[in-house]
């Protein structure tokens, strides 16, 4: 195999590869592998109060049909409004900071605040429709964590309060 340096191997190019070409944009979306680039995520996605979301691969971005990835940034001092995604399955990757995860559980028998605490390189999983909310009590860190979903787009359903999730969630065909 020959390898051919790319005439302009400027840092605009894959700094692993830079003897590969630039894409072809007329290719599929799903035709081709995507590098999206740290400072070149998008904010226009669905949102929360007390947290800024970030998407890097979904469905607009990249042709995703089963899987959405991004940023999600709680600054200082800040909870989120409480909210659940829907059908969609979150995993979680906590990046910096030492964000706290919050539901309600009732296996006692009365509804209690369950509150996990997390540090850099924790995984939290969110099950589809469960209500939670995020919470950042640095009161000077901003809490980052990188966030997978398995639609392609980022589900956010908004909700007044947390409640128990008492019954399994509809299930899709």
């Amino acid at each position: 195999m020959t390898s051919h340096p790319h005439p302009d191997a400027s840092s605009e190019n894959d700094a692993f590869h830079p003897d590969l070409p630039d894409h072809d944009a007329s290719l599929p979306l799903r035709a081709r592998l995507h590098h999206i680039r740290g400072d070149a995520l998008d904010d226009d996605t669905a949102q929360t109060g007390g947290m800024r979301r970030l998407a890097a691969i979904s469905g607009s971005s990249v042709g995703s049909e089963h899987i959405w990835m991004g940023q999600t940034h709680v600054a200082p001092d800040t909870a989120s409004s409480n909210h659940h995604h829907g059908a969609s399955e979150t995993a979680i990757h906590v990046v910096k900071g030492h964000p706290e995860f919050v539901f309600l559980d009732d296996s006692s028998g009365t509804p209690e605040e369950i509150r996990l605490r997390t540090a850099p390189g924790d995984y939290i999983f969110v099950p589809p429709y469960v209500p939670h909310r995020e919470e950042n009590p640095s009161p000077d860190e901003e809490a980052v964590v990188v966030i997978a979903r398995s639609t392609q787009e980022a589900i956010v359903v908004n909700l007044p309060e947390l409640y128990v999730l008492d019954e399994e969630p509809p299930t899709e065909n």
